[in-house]
């Protein structure tokens, strides 16, 4: 019998930068043994450049995806809730697991600045999969 596959949402308010990148590295990272998604509480109409630009450079292609607005259907199936720069603009859902990682915007952020924060996150995202997937992987 196996367990149920854990589920991360990333969240933050445009969904155009961070929660982009760290559902880029956990869909890569988690072999499909983790369901992954990202939203915001106020999307934007497009991902940041730079942003695009800098998975690209590692490996990731994240080109198709359009920032998504946050629904509660994607917080109440969410085992781990990761925010990022949400403040006070994304609601709080009782009874979830919350990370909170306090991460520079990329927004407005040239390719050279939003580097650092790619690699972050991808370190951030792989201290995560090693705790969620232990053995499994």
């Amino acid at each position: 019998m196996t367990a149920r596959r854990p589920e991360v949402l990333f969240l933050c308010v445009h969904n155009a930068g961070r929660s982009q990148m760290a559902a880029a590295f956990l869909r890569r990272a988690g072999g499909g043994w983790i369901d992954v998604s990202s939203a915001g509480s106020e999307p934007a109409e497009r991902l940041n450049p730079a942003v695009v630009e800098a998975l690209a450079e590692v490996g990731l292609d994240v080109s198709g995806e359009r920032p998504k607005r946050l629904l509660d259907e994607m917080a109440a199936d969410a085992d781990v809730i990761v925010t990022m720069g949400c403040g006070d603009s994304c609601p709080v859902y009782p009874g979830k697991r919350y990370l909170d990682w306090e991460l520079p915007d990329p927004a407005g952020k040239p390719v050279e600045e939003v580097r650092p924060i790619r690699d972050e996150i991808a370190r951030r995202v792989q201290s995560l999969v090693d705790e969620l997937l232990g053995e499994r992987q």
